[in-house]
């Protein structure tokens, strides 16, 4: 099933299948996502979301169709596409300047030149004065703005998270909605945001993607024009919850989940 197209696209997603031996996770996935828009991939356990941000960052190739990022196959990972996991990721090691400055170590920039990009970004996410704190010594939700702020160091055009917040108690996941979102007002990257929440995706997005299960597809694509920042509270908000929630509650219903 193809999403709606869109005129000029940062992802093309074509006729993308993936089997793990004789499962079918996604079935013919069609999808354009264009550049600095923010789309959420929604949907239960088990129809295929991670698998989909996977080989949209190059993890994985797909076993049918092509995934495009600005008109060129994916066939691995790329500075150009940073990912931000559930699990931090973090190299505990290191303090979380060094983390954040470790892409731009790989890429060859002097000791200086990382040191700077790394207190830049630590910056934007919040974390000034904590340069020199190992991830044993943060919280939750600052090892996951520690992490976002690795991802975005080496400057990618896409970023990819895959339920980034889920570990996160609620008051801190919803400070961390707010953060990502003045971050992308600031820097437009395009962004692909893995999630099981209905209200996160309905507060973040542009566009979500419900997707169906057994097999893996779009179910439904549903661009929004609610204003921001959004009102948890409105009606509208509250109206496009419960339309949200029955179409997932349609796909947990087929996994024989009650």
């Amino acid at each position: 099933m193809d999403g709606n197209v869109v005129t000029t696209a940062k992802i093309r997603i074509r006729g993308v299948s993936k089997r793990f031996g004789d499962a079918v996770a996604l079935q013919d996935v069609g999808l354009d996502l264009a550049p600095n828009s923010f789309t959420c991939l929604l949907g239960p356990s088990g129809c295929g979301k991670s698998t989909l941000l996977n080989m949209i960052a190059g993890f994985a190739e797909p076993s049918a169709g092509q995934v495009l990022v600005d008109g060129q196959p994916v066939h691995g990972p790329s500075a150009d596409r940073g990912v931000v996991f559930q699990e931090y990721a973090l190299f505990p090691w290191r303090t979380a300047l060094d983390n954040v400055a470790f892409g731009p170590m790989l890429r060859g920039r002097s000791r200086a030149e990382q040191r700077e990009i790394g207190r830049r970004y630590l910056a934007l996410v919040g974390l000034a004065g904590h340069e020199d704190k190992y991830p044993g010594n943060l919280s939750g939700g600052m090892k996951q703005r520690v992490a976002i702020a690795r991802a975005l160091a080496n400057d990618p055009s896409v970023l990819l998270m895959d339920e980034p917040f889920g570990a996160l108690d609620a008051q801190t996941r919803e400070v961390l909605q707010e953060e990502l979102l003045a971050i992308w007002e600031r820097h437009r990257k395009t962004v692909v945001f893995v999630t099981h929440s209905i209200s996160e995706s309905i507060f973040l997005a542009d566009r979500i993607v419900v997707m169906a299960t057994r097999p893996g597809a779009v179910k439904e694509v549903i661009d929004l024009d609610l204003p921001r920042p959004r009102d948890r509270s409105d009606p509208a908000f509250t109206a496009l919850e419960r339309r949200i929630k029955e179409l997932v509650r349609a796909e947990v219903q087929k996994l024989g989940v009650t």
